[in-house]
């Protein structure tokens, strides 16, 4: 028997301390793969286990210790087994819970967090899951994969997912650009979807997929405020979302490559911003203006009397790549890791489940900057990464080379960068309208 079994012969659940809530999507294949169980043995957790998940399933929940002993409870009752029957059930769901543990899939502080608690619908979206986890992507990939998912299954009907070929993804690609209209990248963000649950999940190739309508890709004029409409812009804002705003104009960087420095990536000394990771996986290195550094030193001060707070009240520590958090468990803790933005109240991570400090959202600079957009009465939609083509562009117009704004800017092709010489003060060679004269 295992341990945390309870021993008296009644029907409560115990479970393994630390185990009290536990994802466990691929159950089945680590049942298959216990050879410490006999082929008998092996069935009746089979359906045990399937039934307790089906169990949760219908109530929306994760599996917790709480069902755990409500579905045994309730089994006893309907189906009156013989204690060496009731036996096996406990030994069955301890068996999930302790190899749902080994996995990894107890949530930590027996508090399901979002992506912990969120373990899909259907089957297929359940291996769907557990391919991205494994995988490492990000949170929001996986919602963007899930999302678009449920959008083909919607598509194909009465005909299921895992029959579907080529010609179906052909007719729902081409029925997005024709019908909905949707834009190339968009377009693309669903094609990339559909491979991955093809390639990741199925096993299989989608097929030839070289022959649908593909989305006009559209070129737009960036919107650019020159530096008066700058300096208008944040006259009408304050505090920290101010300096976070004149940091992105100041240096060309994205809102998201912004919101995820750390303190190490913020060099005072040197006048430089590195950005890690950023767009393509690439790291580069930008200006940092000196109109800042007096303030920018003045927040780091304060980012340290709340770090210190943090580890006097023992948090965990800021969220580090998987990587580096296996390699470094305690560097989340460590000063030169935390966010130089971090939000003023902890968060429980999708992820792991710890409530932890992250760094500021991308709605919070989003609200600020078109609430001081309104209050300057710009007659332009200002967004954050208006100030980024504003950075471009100004610089373009003060006679930067135009290879060295795309190395600020972090573009792969100098084609990229070239969209700015549209908007400048005087594009081209300095023309002059016609209607100006001389």
């Amino acid at each position: 028997m295992h341990r945390g079994v309870n021993s008296d012969g009644g029907s409560g659940c115990g479970v393994f301390r630390g185990a009290s809530t536990v994802s466990f999507p691929n159950w089945p294949a680590a049942l298959s793969a216990d050879e410490s169980l006999s082929a008998g043995l092996r069935e009746v957790y089979r359906q045990t286990v399937g039934d307790f998940v089906r169990f949760c399933r219908e109530r929306r929940a994760v599996a917790t210790v709480a069902l755990a002993r409500e579905f045994v409870n309730l089994a006893n009752l309907e189906r009156a087994p013989g204690p060496l029957r009731l036996q096996e059930w406990k030994d069955a769901l301890n068996w999930y819970f302790r190899k749902g543990r080994e996995a990894g899939g107890a949530s930590l502080k027996g508090v399901p967090s979002l992506g912990r608690a969120d373990l899909g619908r259907t089957e297929w979206e359940r291996e769907l899951i557990v391919r991205i986890r494994n995988k490492h992507l990000a949170w929001r990939t996986e919602q963007s994969y899930r999302g678009w998912l449920w959008r083909f299954v919607r598509y194909l009907g009465d005909r299921p997912l895992a029959g579907a070929g080529a010609e179906e993804i052909r007719s729902f690609l081409s029925m997005l650009a024709v019908e909905e209209r949707l834009t190339a990248a968009t377009q693309k963000q669903a094609l990339n979807a559909l491979v991955f649950h093809f390639r990741e999940v199925l096993g299989r190739e989608p097929g030839d997929l070289s022959d649908f309508v593909r989305a006009r890709r559209r070129v737009r004029v960036p919107v650019v405020l020159n530096r008066d409409e700058c300096d208008r812009l944040f006259a009408a804002m304050e505090g920290t979302p101010r300096l976070m705003g004149e940091l992105m104009f100041g240096s060309g960087i994205r809102l998201k490559e912004l919101l995820r420095l750390r303190v190490k990536d913020v060099d005072l000394e040197r006048g430089l911003v590195v950005v890690r990771a950023g767009k393509g996986d690439k790291d580069r290195v930008t200006v940092l203006p000196e109109r800042l550094q007096e303030r920018l030193r003045a927040h780091r001060e304060w980012l340290r009397r709340l770090h210190a707070s943090d580890r006097l009240k023992e948090l965990p520590g800021v969220w580090m790549p998987e990587g580096l958090a296996r390699k470094w468990p305690r560097a989340g803790e460590q000063w030169e890791w935390q966010w130089f933005w971090p939000s003023r109240e902890t968060a429980t991570d999708p992820r792991s489940g710890l409530q932890r400090r992250h760094h500021v959202q991308d709605a919070v600079l989003q609200h600020h900057i078109r609430e001081a957009s309104r209050r300057a009465k710009l007659d332009k939609r200002v967004t954050p990464h208006v100030l980024r083509h504003s950075f471009a562009t100004q610089l373009l117009e003060r006679g930067t080379d135009i290879r060295t704004v795309q190395e600020l800017l972090g573009h792969k092709d100098v084609a990229t960068t070239q969209i700015y010489t549209h908007v400048m003060r005087k594009p081209g060679l300095g023309v002059r309208s016609p209607l100006d004269g001389g």
